[in-house]
């Protein structure tokens, strides 16, 4: 188990793409930077086509949401913590009004039995070509 105030870095979520952990430690509780659909060690994401420019040209939201969903079970599985200690979910979706449908019903279906507070925010852009990123606070 991870120590009082030690980051945290799974072998199995995807590399940060910049200077963070993929979580940090903090009393009982774990604090997850935001976590997107990318896969450890490749480069395509899954559910994202790309253009030449590397604009997104098409993507599917369900596909996202499942890689985005096991992204986070790695990281508090190999931290030593649990889905079902997931306290707090703070969700940015790129496009609210043709996503959060599709989202929230897998949203639901994933935390059926565990039912976190929940904040869901339409942003502009994230800073890999996603359509979404969660991020997380668990208990232990």
């Amino acid at each position: 188990m991870i120590q009082d105030n030690e980051l945290f870095n799974s072998e199995r979520a995807p590399e940060p793409v910049g200077l963070y952990p993929h979580a940090r430690k903090v009393g009982n509780l774990l604090f997850l930077s935001g976590v997107g659909p990318r896969e450890r060690g490749k480069k395509e994401i899954p559910g994202v086509v790309l253009d030449e420019a590397g604009k997104i040209q098409s993507y599917d939201i369900e596909t996202q949401c499942h890689s985005v969903f096991r992204n986070i079970r790695y990281i508090l599985e190999d931290a030593g913590s649990s889905w079902e200690n997931i306290v707090d979910v703070t969700v940015f979706l790129t496009n609210m009004k043709d996503d959060f449908p599709t989202y929230n019903r897998l949203y639901a279906e994933y935390f059926k039995d565990n039912k976190p507070c929940r904040t869901t925010i339409e942003i502009n852009a994230l800073p890999t070509p996603i359509a979404i990123e969660l991020k997380v606070i668990a208990t232990f």
